[in-house]
């Protein structure tokens, strides 16, 4: 099934949790990376692996789920529905 034996979590000292997954990529997002990891060295003025690219990719960007509706989206729909109905009776 799967020949590799490492746990799937496990808990950092810094507090944080680490999760291991193969993911497939296309050699141009592979190439992306390493523009990225070289942007994140130049900042950080020190060699920067793939992986801390990725995480600091993911941690930067704010998570927008695709099912999940905007804030505004919310926010109008719960004016409108406090509003009086109007009805006839």
């Amino acid at each position: 099934m799967n020949d590799r034996v490492t746990p799937a979590m496990h808990a950092t000292p810094d507090g944080e949790a680490e999760i291991a997954l193969v993911i497939r990529l296309p050699w141009e997002d592979v190439a992306r990376l390493g523009q990225e990891a070289g942007r994140l060295a130049s900042q950080m003025q020190r060699p920067v692996t793939l992986d801390e690219a990725v995480s600091h990719r993911l941690r930067s960007r704010p998570a927008a789920a695709a099912h999940a509706k905007p804030a505004e989206q919310v926010a109008a729909a719960a004016q409108v529905s406090a509003l009086p109905r109007l009805g006839t009776a």
